[in-house]
């Protein structure tokens, strides 16, 4: 599958969740859930998941609920980012944030609600249930206090403080990578694939994950608000440590390039068919949103 047919695939499948007529009396909370979910964005996560879970020898179509999963929990934790107690943005894939429109309450509510389903997603699904049981356990790993939400922790108690290089990673391997890192594991997970892949696809993933990250910030200092559909400079205002203040431009795209050649190279330890990721993980050190 290209890109533009697995985004479809999976736009197409988020679309279905979350439908609420006006009788239930929760409907507004569904409705902010479906603002933030179906706002757009790159479907990077679930779409490691899928093309993970082919390349493993799986049924891609099965593995559509973990894809969504994985999306619906992302799409919480940026919802509870732009939180005026957290970052305070207000604007998020180009549109207003999600506090910005439905209220600091109801914002709340619907990233809860969301890593409440993405759980429920999975354990739903047509997969065996030891598969069932292992994805979600693997992303349950990500999300929690060694996951993101520690990741976040981190990031906000060492505010105002310079940090090594091995601090900075210690806050985004956690708070960016380690989605990641479950999006490839999960795929492998789903189609029932060997620890050699579950291995393979967990070296991926953090080697992208810390590319990505790397980019991101990057992108706030070289990019404008409207290329990136969400404000830019905020790390210099913020006085927040930045891979860009450690390594500079230079440094710092050198630094993607080796990431990226190492994960490309990871692959071909576990998986034959290895073109699309490669790809992939091309386009992602030189995306410009």
């Amino acid at each position: 599958m290209t890109v533009d047919e697995y985004k479809s695939k999976i736009e197409n499948a988020l679309g279905k969740y979350f439908l609420m007529g006006e009788e239930f009396p929760q409907a507004k909370l569904g409705e902010a859930m479906r603002y933030s979910l179906m706002a757009g964005g790159k479907r990077i996560r679930p779409m490691l998941v899928l093309e993970f879970c082919r390349i493993s020898g799986g049924d891609v179509e099965k593995a559509l609920p973990v894809a969504c999963a994985i999306e619906m929990l992302h799409t919480y934790s940026l919802i509870h980012d732009d939180l005026p107690c957290m970052d305070n943005d207000d604007l998020r894939r180009g549109r207003p944030t999600n506090h910005v429109v439905y209220g600091e309450c109801t914002a709340v509510l619907a990233g809860d609600t969301l890593q409440a389903e993405a759980f429920g997603t999975i354990l739903r699904s047509q997969l065996p249930a030891e598969r069932r049981a292992q994805c979600a356990e693997i992303l349950a790993g990500a999300a929690g206090i060694d996951g993101m939400c520690g990741g976040q922790y981190l990031d906000m108690s060492w505010e105002g403080r310079k940090l090594t290089e091995q601090e900075l990673t210690e806050i985004n391997s956690r708070k960016t990578g380690a989605l990641l890192v479950a999006a490839c594991q999960m795929g492998v997970a789903a189609a029932g694939g060997s620890q050699l892949m579950m291995d393979a696809a967990g070296h991926f993933g953090a080697a992208i994950g810390m590319a990505f990250q790397i980019r991101d910030d990057m992108l706030d200092v070289l990019s404008s608000d409207e290329e990136l559909g969400k404000p830019v400079g905020s790390d210099e205002k913020e006085n927040k440590n930045t891979y860009m203040v450690l390594m500079g431009k230079e440094g710092c795209e050198k630094t993607i390039n080796k990431l990226t050649e190492c994960a490309k190279s990871i692959l071909s330890e576990a998986f034959e068919d290895t073109g699309f990721l490669c790809r992939l993980a091309d386009s992602m050190a030189i995306r410009n949103k």
